[in-house]
């Protein structure tokens, strides 16, 4: 995975994309999710796939924008989340929290 992370890193790099406006690719980022919900809607494997895939790369790029690394948004998410407790709701998890 941190292979392909750096080879979109130097994609975006090789293209200007580091340096682009955020604001443009949080409405990329949009679009990409428009796009998931749809193909999951349509039962769509291969769309699906694609749009997580996409996702990704944008989420990558975003993060170089605002001078983040995406694998440190991510540790922080985790670490956020490790312990959190909670129960399944109506299929969605719901923290515990949030149950009170």
């Amino acid at each position: 995975m941190q292979d392909l992370t750096e080879k979109i890193r130097t994609w975006a790099i090789m293209r200007g994309l580091d340096d682009a406006d955020p604001n443009k690719q949080m409405l990329k980022l949009m679009e990409e999710v428009g796009e998931l919900s749809a193909a999951i809607a349509r039962n769509n494997e291969w769309e699906t796939t694609d749009a997580i895939g996409d996702i990704f790369v944008v989420l990558t790029i975003l993060s170089m924008q605002l001078g983040f690394s995406l694998e440190g948004c991510v540790d922080s998410a985790y670490q956020e989340i490790k312990d959190r407790k909670g129960k399944m709701v109506n299929g969605v998890f719901v923290k515990e929290a949030d149950l009170e």
